[in-house]
């Protein structure tokens, strides 16, 4: 056996980033190079087509090492190689009984842990007889501790965690969730749990918060000296910053909120009382994660070293200092349109949130967007993740992008960019004088509009909803649980069972509270009740919610009003292909303006060429169509196009469009009857809108 190292680049001379600039600039052909090879992020950050090791500085090991401060490698020195990351799955169906059943489905199919999102009526503070119009919406009735023996029967809770979404009454369902706990004799000191208070969040997403964000905030400070007196392998806190994110947040200033609004949670500790080690070991941070794969990856490096850098400050322990990091899908990436698309979406939000380093990961089902997910949606979710751990073996790799020039770099440029906006949240007072002033919902406001504004014109396309649609895809089934049935009951059980509470609201951020509110839960106690007893006659924090902007809202508005004149007319809005000669001319824009146009629901019918405008116009009077878009190359525009937008409207079309930038034909297209152009760049949203106004499928 030769002893000889194969070399594969030893036989070519080193190549120098002066020569392949060089290369670059002779490929380009003039092109400007800062136009054709960077890219622009809505973070500010400047993407170079090339790193190496001039853009990292290695001198000083400045991402540190696994498991050591900054964090920026990982809060574990051994990464996920121990048990990987723990695979959660989201329930939000409003039955307790098929809650139970999902949920030990999912555990003994692969899930290590729960999160149970509560309904609407719950999450701002009042049971089903109170709020009926918002039971059973968007999450679990659960409103007693009955409720929770119900969801909970049969699971370990010593070995799966059970993590909450209680909205602005945390603390009470925290007293459910522990008041279950004592009813049926389980050792809170053993299990693992998440209460999940996010007063802030809360305030942001629903624009108000009963009893005022003071008494929340009080409130927090006294969960969090509950759980760590009583329960070690449980968290009180989450900075879930999901709001934001929907709202169209970019990643480095979702990160600037998540600092800030932890900040605030510390500081309300703190000031009741907890040493700032104890503190900051009951928070959790929560960070969704799109389908920008490597900034995801920097993302969630970035927020440990800020969170790193801030423990540091605030003289915070190493491990009290960790980070503890969940991630999941954000929603604003995922389509209703095509939701089969979604899987892949998924799937690289899951790599980049392993890859990042999250400890706990959490899939939207891919039918998520349509309402309560399938039981096999919630299985692909599921398959997802473990997939990507036990067969890519994601988690035997300690920080796989670590060492990565690019990776690297990125992920301290994300961190300087978020830290300078954290700072000026703190300049401007903090997280709640911001939501307050709107100071920050301007500058996401801001972010919006540019992103809106590359989907409006597709430079940032959606596959199946902006690109490549679909008009005649089947619809997927969801569940639809009888919910009025469903209120009724639930209605009638926190109406009997709800009695007035007495909290020692003078203890408040004690803990005192928590267990008092723990007793009354076991004894019977329901949600609406001890979240009255505790906000009191506190006046109400109220803020300019924060808006829901998903990535595909718009144009699957206009698919929704396209699908409703179908059912209204028999019919689908069309759109006359009138593509010009041969077949290779024609080909290209005619398949760019099928997908055009269908991105909005109108149909593009006709698949044949015509080598005449009488012979196109014939085709027009048979399609049944009121509108056509004349396709073709540039050459056969100069031959055909006059002459057959005029024979169109003469045989009754109501507007022409043609498939391409005009150019310095524009005057002559327009004398000749063609009304609007449609091109790549083009505002698609605003003539898709226009169209369909046009066709009377909508009023505008």
């Amino acid at each position: 056996m030769s002893d000889d190292t194969l070399s594969l680049a030893g036989d070519f001379p080193a190549a120098t980033k002066d020569q392949w600039l060089a290369a670059v600039e002779k490929a380009l052909k003039g092109a400007p190079f800062d136009k054709k090879m960077l890219t622009r992020t809505y973070e500010g950050i400047t993407l170079q087509p090339l790193y190496t090791l001039d853009d990292w500085a290695p001198a000083g090991d400045p991402s540190g090492l696994p498991g050591f401060a900054p964090y920026t490698r990982g809060g574990a020195v051994a990464g996920q190689r121990v048990g990987g990351w723990d695979i959660r799955q989201l329930h939000t169906h409003p039955d307790p009984q098929v809650v139970n059943k999902a949920v030990l489905t999912d555990l003994e199919r692969g899930a290590s842990s729960v999160t149970l999102r509560l309904d609407d009526a719950a999450r701002r503070g009042d049971d089903a007889d109170q709020a009926t119009n918002y039971a059973g919406l968007n999450g679990l009735m659960a409103y007693t501790a009955a409720d929770f023996d119900t969801v909970l029967t049969g699971v370990y809770e010593d070995l799966a965690t059970v993590a909450l979404e209680p909205g602005a009454a945390f603390l009470p369902a925290a007293a459910l969730l522990a008041g279950h706990w004592q009813v049926k004799g389980v050792d809170r000191a053993a299990v693992k749990a998440a209460f999940g208070a996010d007063p802030i969040g809360w305030l942001a997403a629903a624009g108000e918060l009963p009893g005022g964000i003071d008494t929340a905030l009080k409130a927090l400070a006294d969960l969090a000296a509950w759980t760590a007196a009583n329960c070690p392998n449980a968290t009180a806190v989450r900075v879930d910053t999901a709001p934001w994110h929907l709202a169209g947040a970019t990643e480095t200033q979702d990160l600037a909120v998540a600092m800030a609004t932890a900040v605030a949670y510390l500081r309300a500790m703190t000031d009741a009382g907890m040493d700032v080690d104890t503190a900051a070991k009951q928070i959790v941070f929560a960070l969704p994660v799109g389908t920008e794969q490597f900034l995801g990856i920097a993302k969630l490096r970035a927020a440990r070293r800020l969170w790193g850098r801030i423990m540091q400050a605030c003289g915070v322990s190493e491990e009290a200092g960790r980070m503890r990091l969940t991630a999941g899908t954000a929603e604003r990436v995922v389509s209703q349109r095509d939701p089969w698309v979604n899987m892949l979406r998924t799937t690289v939000t899951t790599f980049a949130a392993a890859v990042g380093g999250a400890e706990s990961v959490t899939v939207l089902p891919f039918d998520a967007m349509l309402g309560l997910p399938t039981e096999f949606a919630r299985r692909i979710a599921r398959n997802t993740q473990l997939v990507l751990m036990e067969e890519s073996n994601l988690d035997k790799v300690i920080d796989p992008a670590g060492g990565s020039w690019y990776v690297e770099t990125l992920t301290e440029q994300v961190a300087d960019e978020a830290w300078t906006l954290f700072q000026d949240i703190e300049k401007h007072g903090g997280m709640v004088a911001c939501l307050e002033s709107g100071h920050l919902a301007a500058k996401v406001d801001a972010a919006h509009t540019a992103r809106a504004r590359a989907i409006a014109t597709r430079k940032d396309p959606i596959t199946g909803v902006s690109e490549f649609p679909n008009i005649h895809e089947k619809p997927v089934d969801v569940a639809k649980p009888d919910i009025d049935a469903l209120r009724r009951a639930a209605a009638g059980r926190t109406r009997e069972a709800r009695k007035a509470v007495s909290l020692p609201l003078a203890e408040l951020g004690s803990g005192a509270v928590t267990a008092a509110a723990v007793a009354a839960a076991a004894e019977g106690a329901t949600l609406g009740a001890l979240f009255a007893a505790l906000s009191g006659s506190g006046e109400a924090t109220v803020v300019k919610a924060l808006p829901q902007r998903r990535l595909a809202a718009e144009y699957e508005e206009l698919r929704d009003a396209a699908d409703e004149y179908m059912v209204h007319t028999g019919a689908r809005p069309r759109i006359f292909l009138a593509n010009l000669g041969r077949v290779a001319a024609f080909t290209a824009r005619s398949t760019f303006a099928k997908n055009f146009f269908e991105a909005g629901g109108i149909e593009g019918v006709g698949t044949d060429g015509y080598d005449s405008a009488e012979a196109c116009a014939a085709a027009f009077r048979e399609s049944g169509a009121a509108v056509a878009v004349l396709c073709s190359s540039d050459d056969v525009y100069a031959e055909m196009a006059e002459q057959a937008a005029s024979a169109l409207k003469a045989a009754g079309c109501k507007k022409v469009f043609l498939a391409g930038a005009p150019g310095d034909r524009k005057d002559a297209y327009t004398a000749a009857g063609i009304d609007a152009f449609v091109f790549v760049g083009c505002d698609a949203l605003d003539t898709l809108r226009s169209t369909l106004a046009f066709l009377g499928v909508t009023d505008r």
